[in-house]
């Protein structure tokens, strides 16, 4: 089925119900919605485009955005969203990667970008015309058709392209009112995280429920914005990297707000420390959802929903704070070997099938056969399953760091160094080392002491993982989706 079919449902449903929002301003119900993207599809059709044709979305959060993803989707196109803050090179591998045959971008992005097809600023006159002529009805779609190329964020070289099905997504958005959280039509998707990742898949689920889309009028993510929004608005949902998270908490005590108009903050996409949920929840209330995925299952793997967030009252509430919650409905999620599975408490890599789950990259069967095991997608997360489900995600295997010939997890080592009140951020990696193999290394953003911080450590985590030596920066280096680049922080050490 084309997801496209949900908006061509709830236009009948509740046409002069508000469905996109710039701002605080309405900028079209669903009926204008519908007949906008329905228009960019007959324009896509009548340019030669045919099923499955891929077009590129080089583009700032706008409601442009929802109507770009709807019409090609109506069209039987593929979506390739790029995330806005890549340098037009980046996005330009990625278009040619993708064989995209048209991007459509907003304006500050059209300027340096060098690309081989047609590229239309969606703020000109040419893509006013696409989305105001004829339309047409939804093509018909096979639930295992691509509709979503998603680009991997390339820490440790070139990204790869998901190959995202309208199955995979419908599968992921049904998951959401069962393991996530409600929707109805009162509520509104807040878009503060780029709609290219995660909360672009989260559109899918608030077009069927009828719920409105506010893009803030800044483009990108300012939490004095995004509180103001949500005040004005009311019962205002949005998906935050947990650094988004401790922002727009930060900003919020400053104002001495506690988010009014804030129903549902989903948290995930990167580490959330113990320290800092709770802090947060302590602050806000129980508003708070987690969610662990990958592109390669997206959104979709666990959940730990707000009443087990905002818990303190059981007894291995912080244990389970600590975790990501357990399977969502659509898949299985086991822990492996490479030799088998797991049990119950053992480390070892996080696995999970299901209909959200990936067949394979886009033009790359060398990375698919690593990634894919008998119908079994190997994440790369080292993790453990308790007796009750619960997921706690020990690190990236890649990020393991063996010193002596002990294995250490630096997430562990993270943990224990952010429950000191004078630390902010923090990065652990491995630094070679000729007598050990690895010494323990902690990037700290915070004023303290390497001796303050040594004393803390020894009194939360086993001596030989206390670090080494400690490099104090002003700030830790992050991709564009907010996930801090230990490569960068390693290849100090060169």
């Amino acid at each position: 089925m084309n997801l496209a079919l949900w908006l061509e449902r709830q236009a009948v449903a509740a046409a002069d119900a508000p469905a996109i929002l710039l701002g605080d301003q309405v900028v079209a119900d669903y009926a204008g919605f519908y007949r906008r993207a329905a228009s960019l599809a007959r324009a896509l059709v009548t340019r030669g485009g045919t099923p499955g044709d891929r077009v590129a979305l080089f583009m700032k959060n706008c409601p442009e955005y929802l109507i770009a993803f709807y019409g090609v989707w109506m069209a039987g196109g593929v979506v390739v969203p790029i995330n806005a803050k890549l340098h037009p090179k980046e996005a330009a591998w990625i278009i040619k990667d993708s064989g995209a045959g048209l991007v459509l971008v907003t304006h500050d992005h059209g300027t340096d970008l060098r690309v081989d097809c047609p590229v239309i600023d969606v703020g000109g006159a040419a893509f006013a015309q696409m989305t105001t002529g004829d339309g047409m009805t939804c093509l018909a779609r096979a639930s295992g058709d691509l509709c979503w190329l998603f680009y991997t964020s390339g820490t440790t070289g070139r990204p790869k392209g998901v190959r995202i099905t309208h199955g995979m997504v419908m599968a992921a958005s049904l998951a959401y009112p069962l393991d996530v959280d409600d929707v109805s039509a009162k509520d509104a998707a807040l878009y503060a995280a780029p709609m290219s990742h995660g909360a672009g898949l989260y559109m899918s689920i608030h077009v069927r429920r009828g719920a409105a889309h506010i893009c803030p009028a800044s483009g990108g993510y300012d939490a004095g914005e995004v509180l103001d929004l949500a005040a004005g608005h009311g019962s205002v949902s949005m998906f935050l990297a947990p650094t988004m998270v401790r922002r727009l908490q930060d900003v919020a005590k400053a104002r001495g707000s506690r988010g009014d108009g804030i129903k549902t903050v989903v948290y995930g996409g990167g580490p959330m420390y113990l320290a800092d949920i709770t802090e947060a929840v302590d602050w806000f209330g129980p508003k708070f959802v987690q969610i662990y995925g990958q592109g390669e299952c997206p959104m979709a793997i666990t959940a730990l929903p707000r009443d087990e967030v905002a818990d303190r009252t059981h007894l291995r509430w912080r244990e389970r704070l600590g975790s990501v919650g357990r399977a969502q409905s659509v898949v299985e999620v086991a822990i492996g070997n490479g030799y088998g599975f797991l049990p119950a408490g053992e480390a070892g890599e996080i696995m999970v099938r299901g209909a959200p789950v990936m067949e394979g990259y886009w033009n790359n069967p060398e990375a698919t056969a690593c990634a894919m095991r008998d119908g079994w997608l190997m994440t790369g997360d080292i993790g453990r399953l308790d007796s009750d489900g619960y997921l706690t995600l020990v690190d990236r295997s890649k990020d393991l760091i063996i010193s002596g010939g002990s294995n250490i997890y630096p997430r562990e080592v993270e943990e224990a160094l952010l429950l000191h009140p004078d630390v902010r951020e923090v990065s652990v990696v491995g630094r070679p080392s000729a007598e050990w193999g690895e010494d323990v290394v902690a990037f700290v953003v915070g004023d303290v002491t390497p001796e303050a911080l040594d004393a803390h450590c020894l009194a939360h985590v086993a001596r030989f993982k206390r670090p080494k030596a400690y490099v104090f920066v002003p700030e830790l280096p992050k991709n564009n989706y907010g996930k801090v680049l230990k490569t960068e922080l390693r290849a100090r050490f060169d």
